[in-house]
């Protein structure tokens, strides 16, 4: 095939790869890392230029909201499903929990850094909701 008419690209590896940049927009891979673990899980983050849309490509994952007020007052799982799209919009505080296979697509702005982005610490309770509602959730994971 023609590279001048399509690039085709893969990532095993691990964590998050910018894959497409084009114009604006950016698609990345987002897949398994330690960090990414219920009990790494130490933080929120926000954009503030960019929706993200997530979409689980394979495995299982967990996206948690914690709203888009100055503090996170609480905390709201969602259990993706494979092919769904979940668009985080601008400014809406989350992060998100992978099993060790998962391969999640995102899509945002090609932008989007720490300089236009925020992260909040979680406080003790929002940690254990967090560990509790994995360990609730997808118990097979932390075997």
């Amino acid at each position: 095939m023609d590279d001048e008419l399509i690039e085709i690209l893969e990532y095993t590896g691990i964590g998050y790869k910018p894959m497409v940049d084009y114009g604006s927009w950016r698609v990345a891979i987002l897949r398994y890392i330690d960090e990414l673990r219920p009990d790494a899980v130490r933080f929120l983050e926000r954009h503030c230029e960019t929706d993200e849309v997530f979409v689980l490509l394979s495995g299982q994952a967990i996206l948690f909201i914690g709203g888009n007020a100055a503090r996170i007052a609480t905390l709201e799982p969602l259990i993706m499903q494979p092919g769904k799209l979940y668009n985080v919009k601008r400014n809406t505080w989350h992060n998100v929990i992978l099993s060790g296979d998962a391969t999640i697509l995102l899509v945002e702005n090609q932008n989007t850094c720490r300089e236009n982005s925020e992260y909040v610490d979680l406080n003790e309770t929002q940690r254990s909701f967090l560990l509790e509602t994995a360990r609730r959730e997808q118990p097979d994971w932390w075997k």
